[in-house]
């Protein structure tokens, strides 16, 4: 699976657990369906469809996958069902259903409706690349890739991680290549970009389509705008918009990388070998030269 948005974190490459442990301690960990008034359950599941592994292991990467499920109870639905009851208790005893009440009609009416509502299913997968303890979760969403990071701690009990702190951060950097109308390194402007201003009510501009390094986008940041988002191309091997949080997101592989998978083969197997290890590899490189150019990681005192 090529992943299309990523949030990284940074493993101790000398402390990682063995495949055959970590295995051991998701399948402990497994996902189980939602049962009587649970709202949501989440565990470990299989990566890969066509294997019951808990842990994709190929060459210097592993990949996982967290499943959560969870019970779909439409507000509106519930609303419906107090307020017939709220109508009912009025008629019958003539008086008003205070807030209290009303809300602990609602408790009471979501536990009875939660066995019958529907349940939906999703699944973040992540990879490690061991070689340099990268942590790729495929979700551009900080605070589920948080979570992905959490369970699999709960499971080992403890992993050594941090966030991808740099000298400068990727905002400061994103302005410095804007202004400057082009990028660094093995980076290129692509045509997106999104520009905020300073305080809690600033305005944002988003630029899509066109040439970011035009005059009348680059003014935008000599007014005093930051760039927040802005797309690039690394190496003609990979696209992508990088956020200030540090985050990469719409990522698309260029030919050159997708023609190198289907090289290895093209049945469902071979492919999915070929995909994670094309795509550690790379995004990893990608990611250090990225961090390079930040000045660096900033060590933990």
């Amino acid at each position: 699976m090529w992943f299309k948005q990523v949030s990284f974190y940074f493993l101790n490459p000398e402390k990682l657990p063995e495949t055959e442990v970590l295995a051991e301690k998701l399948a402990e960990a497994a996902f189980k369906p939602v049962s009587g008034l649970e709202r949501f359950s989440e565990g470990f599941a299989p990566p890969q469809a066509f294997s019951p592994e808990m842990v994709f292991a190929v060459d210097f990467t592993w990949g996982i996958s967290l499943k959560k499920q969870e019970k779909v109870l439409p507000a509106a639905v519930v609303r419906d069902f107090v307020d017939d009851k709220v109508a009912q208790i009025e008629a019958e005893e003539g008086r008003k259903v205070g807030k209290k009440e009303k809300g602990e009609l609602k408790e009471k009416i979501t536990d009875d409706l939660l066995p019958r509502a529907f349940s939906r299913n999703s699944r973040i997968a992540a990879v490690c690349d061991k070689r340099s303890g990268l942590l790729l979760v495929n979700s551009g969403t900080v605070s589920r890739a948080d979570n992905v990071l959490s369970k699999l701690r709960e499971a080992l009990g403890g992993l050594e991680a941090a966030l991808p702190q740099t000298v400068q951060s990727p905002a400061s950097l994103m302005t410095d290549w804007l202004l400057n109308g082009n990028g660094s390194g093995g980076f290129e402007l692509d045509s997106e970009c999104e520009l905020k201003g300073q305080g809690d009510v600033a305005a944002t501009v988003k630029v899509s389509k066109q040439d970011v390094s035009a005059d009348e986008v680059v003014q935008h940041v000599k007014n005093g705008k930051t760039v927040s988002r802005l797309g690039l191309v690394w190496r003609d091997k990979i696209a992508f918009v990088l956020t200030a949080e540090f985050a990469l997101t719409k990522i698309r592989y260029l030919d050159i990388l997708q023609e190198e998978a289907e090289s290895y083969g093209d049945d469902v197997p071979a492919l999915a070998f070929a995909t994670q290890v094309l795509m550690a590899q790379e995004l990893s490189d990608m990611i250090a030269e990225l961090v390079s150019l930040l000045g660096g990681r900033v060590q933990a005192a």
